[in-house]
């Protein structure tokens, strides 16, 4: 087998087996790889810039609206988990504990933070004294650990990255209205930043963060037809706040409980981004966080290669000023073929091609990832052209998602029509619910699919119950998630 045949890349196709598909695609392109610790994976250079990115511009978001960065401890006392009932409960099946240490058997074992909650409502006690120590405002950007049954890399594993930002303040008031915020703040990024169309919504009380009094969450639909939870955002009232003795002197002199949130996103997003607007050649990336977004490729004949290479050298350093994350592949032992096939592997938004005959014409040529539209750009036009071709890429991976999601999501009246929809296509199911638990215990037992949320503006109200028939109290999105 020749060299360049060794490099060819085989792809699972989506419509074969999805899930083969996904774990070709993520290894291929060298996004991670498998550690020998089970459920943990190995973010290799080209995933972990892509939540670089990701963190970089989440980051200045949550700064412009006043959050600050801390850092807290990884390990936590067992006894902060007795603390608040509802947690402990929801979080123990999945918690690993460290009971030994230095070759003594600890006192207390620890916990390898799930969250941070509890570690941190145990310090705000410390700093919170008076109205005026309030809002806190912090965000954490760490590791945490969930012992997963099942995993898939990025969508589901036992290690994971994320940020977690943990509020008190002296309202319930203020405290939705941060909790709501968040929400929109994470909306906005993951469609304006990742193109992923997403569903806003307000959880089912049983799909509650453990220990929340309410949780609302942005799902999104990945091109299985299944959901993937995206971001959350909890009000998580006083309840943690009286388990810590989060207590303050209010304007009155009275002594009050803080009002608390959380809210988090994690490298899921890589997952789901993946996922959202791969193909059958590979990764599609969205450029705003594509680790490459221009991947220049002079071609032509031996006896022109110096001189190609020596003006492609010089448009990179045009754009590599102008701030585009670019790359130039000029090795002479792979064809160009070879590299326009392995960067459409890599999902590399925009792809340059400069041969001698561009040169002589001062042109040369741009390839989109996402539609294959070739255009002959002027080399003086160069910077502009990529900036306005990465901003049509970014808004034609949007509507693509959301015109995808939009053709697979489905408006049900009763549970055997759900049941027969989903057994012959993949996506969202829109029904009524009329808010009992055994209704909703129902819909997952017969059909494998999980309320996504009540969605603030749902495409159609329903007016009853898809179970039982009664007057339905939320219209919600019913889905087999990740």
């Amino acid at each position: 087998m020749s060299k360049e045949k060794q490099f060819v890349t085989e792809i699972t196709p989506q419509g074969e087996d999805f899930s083969r598909w996904y774990i070709d695609v993520i290894k291929k392109a060298e996004l991670m790889d498998y550690s020998p610790v089970r459920g943990c994976i190995v973010f290799r250079p080209e995933g972990y810039e892509i939540w670089e990115h990701m963190k970089e511009e989440l980051d200045r978001r949550f700064k412009e609206t006043g959050h600050r960065n801390a850092y807290f401890p990884l390990f936590i006392p067992e006894s902060f988990f007795q603390k608040e009932k509802e947690h402990v409960e929801g979080f123990n099946p999945e918690l690993p504990w460290v009971t030994e240490a230095g070759g003594e058997q600890l006192e207390e074992k620890l916990a390898i933070r799930p969250t941070s909650e509890t570690m941190i409502g145990h310090m705000y006690s410390k700093w919170i004294h008076s109205y005026r120590d309030l809002p806190v405002l912090i965000n954490q950007w760490a590791n945490v650990v969930r012992w997963e049954k099942r995993t898939l890399p990025f969508l589901r594993t036992s290690e994971f990255l994320w940020q977690e930002g943990h509020t008190a303040h002296e309202t319930e008031v203020e405290a939705r209205e941060e909790t709501m915020r968040m929400l929109e703040t994470y909306r906005s990024f993951v469609e304006d930043y990742l193109a992923i169309p997403v569903i806003s919504g307000e959880k089912t009380p049983s799909e509650r963060f453990a220990g929340a009094v309410d949780t609302y969450s942005i799902e999104a639909m990945m091109k299985d037809g299944r959901a993937v939870q995206a971001g959350t955002s909890h009000y998580l009232g006083n309840k943690f706040a009286v388990a810590f003795d989060i207590k303050f002197l209010d304007r009155e002199n009275q002594q009050q409980y803080a009002h608390t949130t959380s809210w988090g996103v994690s490298t899921r997003l890589i997952g789901s981004l993946i996922m959202v607007h791969g193909d059958d050649r590979g990764l599609v990336l969205p450029p705003k966080v594509a680790p490459t977004q221009v991947i220049m490729i002079p071609i032509g004949p031996p006896k022109t290669r110096d001189a190609v290479i020596a003006r492609v050298d010089e448009l990179y350093g045009q754009l590599k000023k102008a701030g585009v994350r670019v790359r130039v592949d000029d090795r002479s032992d792979m064809s160009p073929g070879w590299k326009f096939n392995e960067y459409e592997m890599r999902g590399v938004p925009i792809r340059l091609e400069l041969g001698p005959r561009d040169m002589d014409n001062g042109v040369c040529v741009l390839v989109s990832r996402v539609s294959g539209e070739k255009r002959v750009v002027a080399q003086a036009d160069l910077v502009s052209e990529i900036s306005r071709m990465l901003e049509e890429v970014h808004h034609e991976m949007f509507e693509k998602a959301k015109s995808f999601r939009q053709e697979n999501t489905y408006v049900v009246d009763t549970l055997d029509e759900m049941k027969g929809l989903l057994e012959q296509k993949r996506g969202f199911v829109t029904a009524g619910w009329c808010g009992s638990a055994a209704c909703e215990k129902q819909v997952k037992e017969e059909t494998g699919a999980t309320s996504r949320n009540i969605p603030f503006e749902p495409a159609e109200r329903k007016a009853t119950c898809l179970c039982c028939g009664e007057k339905a109290e939320h219209t919600v999105v019913f889905a087999r998630a990740y």
